[in-house]
């Protein structure tokens, strides 16, 4: 059994993974990144936000993902019944950035690992993380198979738990903890949009809301191809029986607005459906170990905040385990566990009252309340950490106090 000495270990080479993977190698730290997949590999998370691009571009990521020419999102709309609520990023309260990409991860990830690789990264793909053993000092030895069935162990200073859906770490040390946000699924594939509308009505990310827990969304991107999913209560989505594709088609019917466009197109690949998906863990990080993304927290994905927490907890804890090996004293709790919590319940709240109806209430309200939509917006492109935003700073009332008064206007 071959063995390797190095400062970090990241398991995961989604976005969050490449984002550390890429801070910590320009700055100089002995790392390695397990992937337990083969490049390219389908993903979902297809929809970014703003603030995800501050992200790749501060580790010289940025200008690979622009020679792809991913479908450029400028915003976003929600439709219901006959009312159209559209976002635009260059209209909201917080300064940054007015424009992201709607993206087949597939493609997507495969860029930045490329990246990476030709930068001198070493990665591993098709590479299993199977045990995991901490000494009191925060050093760990890892246990790692690959496809061979062949085993070698990692010996690092540091571990960094990106591996999304996977988690790793959360699966090895017991850090599971249950969800507060209501049990959802969803059931999703592509299709190859031969009908899709010229101009911007082809490209533009849409939310169709068929009910207050039941919803598509259309993801076009720029090769023609489109992604399509339904996310509802889990009973309810249960309730549609037969295989995926029956189902998919069958729930498709219920989109008055969609319909026409996608009727009768095949399915590039058998729908996948993902039950109960949003999770939590006890804790973000330990002695020796940080869980970014996925592996940290999955919220439902009405507001495509995935990616972007992924980036913004992965350079985070880049940036600070380097402080750490160089000596610096860091506060684990404070500046990574409290922080990332934060933009976490920003979110959290978002997506419950999405649920409750209360944040549908107050997107279809007519007429709008533009100062309103522009705080909203903010927090929709991802600046879920700008605390002179009243929609961030007092998340946990204010949807619900808006959403009252307007209620109570409508019954007089």
């Amino acid at each position: 059994m071959s063995n390797t000495n190095i400062d970090v270990l990241i398991i995961g080479a989604g976005p969050s993974g490449c984002v550390a993977a890429s801070y910590l190698h320009k700055n100089g730290l002995k790392i390695k990144v397990v992937e337990k997949n083969k490049f390219p590999r389908f993903a979902i998370g297809e929809s970014l936000l703003p603030r995800c691009m501050d992200h790749f571009d501060e580790v010289g990521l940025l200008e690979c993902l622009k020679k792809q020419k991913f479908e450029i999102k400028n915003g976003a709309r929600f439709l219901k019944e006959d009312v159209v609520c559209n976002f635009d990023f260059s209209e909201k309260h917080t300064k940054g950035w007015d424009w992201t990409w709607q993206v087949p991860r597939a493609d997507f990830d495969k860029t930045l690992t490329d990246e990476l690789i030709k930068n001198g990264v070493d990665i591993a793909f098709e590479e299993e993380v199977v045990d995991v053993v901490f000494s009191e000092d925060g050093t760990s030895l890892t246990t790692i198979k690959n496809k061979e069935q062949k085993t070698k162990t990692i010996e690092a200073k540091f571990i960094i738990d990106s591996s999304g859906f996977g988690r790793v770490l959360p699966r090895l040390l017991d850090l599971d903890a249950p969800s507060a946000i209501p049990e959802h699924s969803s059931i999703f594939t592509h299709v190859k949009d031969i009908k899709r509308p010229k101009g911007k009505e082809g490209t533009i990310i849409t939310f169709d809301v068929i009910n207050k827990d039941t919803w598509l969304w259309v993801i076009p991107f720029s090769n023609g191809i489109t992604s399509i999913g339904y996310v509802g209560a889990t009973e309810y989505m249960e309730s549609f029986k037969g295989n995926s594709t029956k189902r998919l088609t069958e729930m498709m019917k219920l989109s008055t607005y969609y319909y026409e466009r996608f009727k009768d197109l095949d399915y590039t690949f058998e729908p996948v459906s993902v039950k109960n998906f949003s999770k939590s863990v006890k804790q973000l990080y330990g002695k020796g170990f940080a869980l970014t993304g996925n592996s940290a927290e999955f919220l439902d994905p009405v507001f495509s905040s995935g990616v972007t927490f992924a980036t913004e907890s992965g350079i985070l804890a880049a940036k600070l385990i380097t402080k750490e090996l160089n000596n610096e004293t860091v506060n684990w709790e404070e500046d990574y566990s409290n922080y990332i919590k934060k933009g976490v319940n920003v979110f959290s709240t978002y997506v419950k009252e999405w649920y409750t109806g209360n944040l549908q209430t107050l997107f279809f309200h007519r007429p709008q309340n533009m100062e309103i939509k522009k705080q909203i917006c903010a927090v929709l492109a991802g600046y879920v950490w700008d605390e002179s935003n009243p929609f961030v700073k007092k998340h946990n009332k204010i949807v619900q106090n808006l959403a009252y008064i307007i209620n109570l206007e409508k019954s007089q």
